[in-house]
């Protein structure tokens, strides 16, 4: 397919009455109905406020932090309180709003850099934008009522265990920040589908946008990185509540399995934060430069070598707990290397800049991408620096450690949301931001910065602690404080000024022009509720630039996909690698069941964490019905047929099994589960090898006779081949059997029953959780699977609630090829997970 073939002119009638239904199908509920609204334009838009929101009371506190400890011995805080805010501070910051503020940034660009008209599960993003907004809030106005967590953002065992931190407080974080990363692992999931099989026609991986490619890298890192805290805030929460002793060294745990769990995903979110910002910057840079960016190719490989090196940097954070010294090595060498893929990002940028002759425009988006380059290169400086393990013994836990990473987070993070708030503005709400505020902005924030957190290297190398709430006078302390205390008031100031520039503009400011900086990108295309008119064929990586008549044929309709031919929301989906257009996707528009599910969501895990446990149920219930509710909807059939799109092409409107965007999206959701599992046989390993004085002895129950396992493997092996039974057996269309859905439930009861028997047989044996950290993790092995059994259960009677319906059938069949890939991933966890339990024992004597 050439890229003149998909030239197919309009005439204007026909185009006027297009642009009239696509507004009518696209159009934002009204009112107070605007909350159903799925749009990634307005979800994305809510998103980006609240984790702003998050940044300026995250601020607050941090100026209230920086106020006590201006002078030495000050008592404008109590020490209690001090513990709290510090703790809410850190959270607030890294889970509330760094990495949902790069994810809503995904939800509100990716669509429009990638010429789609939504991302692929509109309503799973706006349920995880939801579920953030209300989780995120309840748990911030903890701080208001004394029920903040006073254990520091990382949350370390045992000063957080029952025993040394009694009440909820610790509990609305384990709870509350578990749920809001769930809720990431939505939005990553959405990113990765969408990024890879919405991509407009001719976009092939090699022209992708490289902000494309780092929100990809992105939302792989969540997928493999946040289960490890998930799991680990699942074993403290489940020590906390029931005594299952993870981290409780006397009874064969360790409080280190924390750290290991917590900096295996605690690491790689520094990149996981830094990547799309990079992203953002790359994007930037050559349309200020008017040029494309040199080393595109270099820097898509600097951005998967920094998402893989990111994994093997977890134990950076632990060079002081004793571990051995060959680990020392290995993790020193690993966190010195890399630098280099960060390094190969930068180094292109300032090839970019300078092969611009001159040209490169100096304005507010600039400033903040020059602003970013000074402050995170300091950063990473400082960082090779704490690599040093002689260096990292000397500054753990000093204020120099303080200055790095806020070097490296708000340098690599903050610095370039601004840049982005300046540049893409007048695509995300047709207004431009003052250019003579904006660069009081920037100087009043660099210099701010620069003042406040530049002397915490001094006073870190000066001996001062972290976390103290207050200090002596004779220490030399005070006046590096009292100058860090007032950069901190100037770099409010610069946000303050920000506030005023961002309402300005939004009340008067006159309509900006389509694309204002000459940028060459698809995202600055003409656009309205719909995103892009028509989908064009893409030929290069600056389409706009190749060929400067796109934007009027994409407004004229032009392109592919002019109308609506389903007569709903629709984009087309395309192949991962070459972006060749293979089918089209019918999307759901505005509804209530996926807020319902959102609400009843967050009050399940917040009533649980106040032990409200009846209520907690019952929301868990109404948010399960308003999921089914919701998913009833979202397999509309193949009865639509063939549509054309444009250039003679005709696409289907169904598709099922290793084609459709939902099987992807399965998929990933496996990827993270498997992940989540992988921590837990660390887990089991790790205090196998660590506690073995402990371990042996408390562990050393008979195991159960083999015919328990083998039972249980028996009925795992049978379930699988009912699951796939019925999938051979499903009816043709417009017929129906009752063979097919009698086997997908059976394979669901065998799932559950295989795990039944392997409870019962080692509860047989005298085992209990509670004895010791052997049996609470050979439970927990039951209890991973559990979960898994519990969605197969519920997915299993929506298939057969379908089939009984007739809408389950050889070919509309997604709901059905969901829940067996699920199941199919389920039956292996659990077949390793009894090679684990029961062999492993065995073999290590």
């Amino acid at each position: 397919m050439s890229g003149q073939d998909h030239k197919l002119p309009n005439p204007a009638p026909r185009s006027e009455r297009e642009v009239d239904e696509l507004l009518r199908i696209w159009a934002t509920p009204k009112g107070w109905r605007i909350i159903t609204a799925v749009n990634n334009t307005v979800i994305g838009l809510l998103y980006i406020g609240t984790a702003f929101l998050f940044f300026l009371m995250a601020g607050v506190l941090a100026l209230m932090m920086r106020t006590q400890l201006a002078v030495p011995e000050n008592d404008f805080l109590s020490q209690d309180f001090y513990n709290q805010i510090f703790t809410v501070h850190g959270t607030t910051m890294m889970f509330l709003f760094a990495v949902p503020a790069v994810e809503a940034l995904g939800v509100m660009l990716l669509p429009q850099m990638l010429a789609a008209r939504d991302l692929p599960f509109p309503r799973l993003s706006a349920f995880a934008i939801w579920a953030y907004v209300i989780g995120g809030l309840v748990f911030f106005s903890t701080v208001f009522y004394d029920l903040a967590p006073k254990g520091g953002w990382f949350m370390y065992t045992p000063l957080t265990l029952k025993e040394f931190s009694p009440g909820d407080n610790a509990d609305f974080w384990l709870l509350g920040i578990g749920f809001i990363e769930i809720s990431a692992i939505a939005g990553a999931i959405e990113i990765v589908v969408g990024t890879l099989r919405t991509r407009p026609p001719g976009m092939s991986l090699t022209k992708m946008p490289i902000f494309a490619w780092s929100m990809l890298i992105f939302a792989a890192m969540i997928m493999f990185a946040f289960p490890a805290v998930i799991l680990g805030t699942m074993l403290l929460e489940i020590e906390r509540s029931f005594g299952w002793p993870f981290f409780t060294a006397a009874k064969g745990g360790d409080p280190l399995l924390w750290q290991h769990l917590f900096w295996f995903f605690g690491h790689p979110e520094v990149y996981i934060i830094f990547l799309p910002a990079a992203g953002l910057v790359s994007m930037i840079v050559p349309t200020m430069a008017r040029r494309p960016l040199i080393g595109y190719r270099l820097i898509v490989v600097a951005l998967i070598g920094t998402g893989f090196f990111s994994f093997g940097l977890w134990v950076h954070h632990m060079f002081t707990t004793g571990i051995p010294t060959l680990s020392l090595a290995f993790f020193s060498a690993a966190s010195m290397a890399v630098a280099i893929p960060s390094g190969i990002q930068v180094f292109s940028w300032i090839a970019t800049m300078a092969a611009s002759k001159g040209r490169f425009r100096i304005n507010t988006p600039s400033l903040f991408v020059i602003g970013f380059l000074v402050i995170f290169t300091i950063g990473g400086m400082t960082g090779v620096m704490v690599a040093l393990v002689p260096v990292d013994f000397q500054v753990h836990d000093t204020y120099f450690v303080v200055a790095h990473f806020h070097y490296v987070l708000i340098g690599g993070m903050v610095f370039p949301l601004f840049a982005t708030f300046y540049y893409w503005m007048p695509m995300a709400t047709g207004k431009l931001l003052s250019e003579a505020l904006g660069r009081w902005v920037f100087w009043l924030m660099f210099a701010g910065f620069n003042i406040a957190f530049f002397p915490m290297h001094v006073t870190g190398l000066r001996g001062m602690p972290r976390r103290v709430w207050t200090y002596s006078g004779d220490l030399g302390w005070d006046s590096l404080n009292m100058v860090s205390t007032v950069g901190a008031y100037i770099f409010a100031a610069g946000v303050l000024v920000f506030l005023f520039d961002l309402s300005r503009s939004l009340l008067y400011a006159k309509a900006a022009p389509d694309n204002p900086w000459g940028a060459g990108t698809l995202e600055w295309l003409p656009n309205d509720l719909y995103a892009m008119r028509s989908i064009p064929f893409v030929t290069s990586r600056e389409p706009v630039w190749d060929r400067p008549s796109l934007p009027e044929e994409v407004r004229a309709g032009h392109h592919f996909l002019p109308n609506a031919p389903t007569g709903g929301r629709e984009t087309i989906v395309t192949s991962a690698v070459e972006a060749e257009p293979q089918y089209i996707i019918q999307m759901p528009g505005p509804g209530w069941a996926h807020l319902i599910a959102a609400i009843f969501t967050a009050a399940f895990f917040l009533l649980l964490t106040v032990k409200i446990v009846v209520p907690a149920i019952i929301c868990g219930i109404v948010a399960i019905t308003a999921c089914l509710v919701w998913a009833w909807g979202l397999d509309p059939g193949p009865s639509k047929g063939e549509v054309e799109i444009g250039a003679g092409i005709r696409l289907p409107t169904y598709a099922s099994g290793p084609s459709s965007h939902s099987w992807w999206a399965m998929i990933v959701l496996i990827f993270v589960a498997s992940s989540l599992y992988i921590a837990y046989v660390f887990s089991y390993l790790y205090l196998w090898v660590v506690s073995p004085d402990v371990w042996a002895p408390l562990g050393s129950p008979a195991l159960p006779p083999p015919a328990w396992p083998a039972s249980s493997l028996l009925l795992t092996v049978a379930g699988a081949a009912a699951i796939w039974l019925a999938g051979r057996l499903l009816p043709a269309p417009g017929t129906r059997n009752a063979i097919s859905p009698a086997l997908n439930a059976a394979g669901a009861l065998c799932l559950v029953a295989a795990i039944a028997l392997e409870i019962i047989g080692h509860w047989g044996t005298g085992l209990r959780p509670t004895e010791n950290a052997y049996g609470a993790l050979v439970y927990m092995q039951s209890a991973l699977s559990g979960q898994l059994a519990f969605a197969i259960f519920i997915m299993s009677g929506f298939a057969v609630a379908r089939a009984a319906t007739g809408k389950l059938d050889r070919v509309r069949r997604v709901s059905f090829d969901n829940c067996a890939v699920l199941y199919y991933y389920a039956a292996l966890q659990l077949a390793v997970g009894l090679l684990l339990i029961h062999g492993f024992p065995r073999v290590a004597g």
